[in-house]
């Protein structure tokens, strides 16, 4: 009789202990759920962290993408001015920021495909580094600027004016024929074989020794000011191709036809995660970048850099002026 009440009583606990497990499993199972759910809610609300680079353009650029998405209701983390290619590309990388402003023709240095051809011409170099930073890294780049930040020669407005120059075909034939000519340049940009010497071997001249002032360094705003001053004889300059500078003190940056330097076009590029998340994000940055051409940032640049203003407040009048925002 005792050992008959053991084996019920046994059971019992057993019994009891089979539903207290499954209890405590839906519990866990609950609350898993519960806490999955709390994360995917705080994912797909999570703010845009927007970073940009250190330099008066990258300011520009990432006060422009600032004051569009904030203006949209699209929540944001404001990292402008994060610091220099490596520092704001790595990030990116590493999931510690989400979006910022780069440019197309750094592609051939983050894949080591420098000699490509592609990079030389606008619309591929960009479905070429799309295409890349997608298959690679999960990364969207977006509808690019139609400006050109690379290296670029400028002459004096009168200069050009004078003489009909609109592009480097045009100063070749004229240096040619005997043009009075001084170029302000670093001597990297002398020395190396895809600067200088490619443009005088594509556009067919070339410049003495005592047509060239070689400045130390590879500051622009140094070779820019002696085109402007007319500093030993100069009338043209070293540039890149959107530095505020060259309009607000007179120098027109001439063109390259032939497409000698690889193209260097601002685009967004965030990462495809947070895309999903705000998917509006193409729509709204499309007609910005679709606006800045080379003239229009050369004169926002120069806004900054030359009259001192700042960049939030300069990007949010050009916003304003242009309709993107209220």
């Amino acid at each position: 009789m005792s050992h008959s009440f053991s084996l019920a009583a046994r059971h019992r606990r057993r019994t009891a202990l089979l539903a207290w497990v499954l209890v405590l499993g839906a519990a866990l199972l609950a609350h898993s759920k519960a806490d999955a759910q709390a994360s995917a809610a705080a994912n797909a609300s999570a703010p845009l962290r927007v970073a940009s680079k250190i330099d008066t353009e990258g300011a520009l650029l990432g006060h422009l993408v600032l004051g569009v998405l904030q203006a949209n209701g699209i929540p944001t983390v404001n990292r402008v001015q994060l610091g220099a290619t490596r520092i704001v590309r790595g990030a990116l990388l590493a999931g510690e920021i989400d979006l910022y402003p780069e440019y197309t023709g750094n592609g051939a240095f983050f894949h080591s495909d420098d000699k490509n051809p592609a990079w030389k011409d606008a619309a591929k170099g960009y479905e070429l580094v799309r295409g890349l930073d997608a298959q690679k890294h999960q990364l969207e780049w977006l509808a690019p600027a139609p400006a050109n930040n690379t290296w670029a020669i400028a002459v004096r407005r009168d200069v050009a004016t004078a003489n009909q120059l609109k592009s480097l075909a045009d100063l070749g034939r004229w240096v040619s024929a005997g043009g009075r000519f001084k170029l302000a340049a670093s001597a990297e940009f002398v020395e190396r074989a895809d600067a200088l010497p490619a443009f005088q071997t594509a556009y067919g001249f070339k410049l003495s020794q005592p047509q060239l002032l070689v400045l130390a360094g590879g500051d622009t705003a140094v070779t820019i000011k002696a085109a402007a001053e007319q500093t030993s004889g100069v009338n043209g300059a070293m540039v890149y191709g959107t530095d505020g500078a060259v309009s607000a003190l007179g120098l027109v940056v001439l063109e390259d036809p032939k497409g000698i330097q690889p193209v260097y076009a601002p685009a967004p590029v965030i990462r495809a995660a947070a895309l999903a998340r705000y998917p509006k994000v193409r729509e709204l940055l499309a007609p910005v970048f679709a606006s800045l051409d080379g003239p229009t940032l050369q004169s926002l640049n120069a806004q900054i850099a030359i009259e001192g203003r700042d960049a939030r407040v300069v990007a949010q009048t050009y916003l304003k002026s242009r309709g993107f925002i209220q």
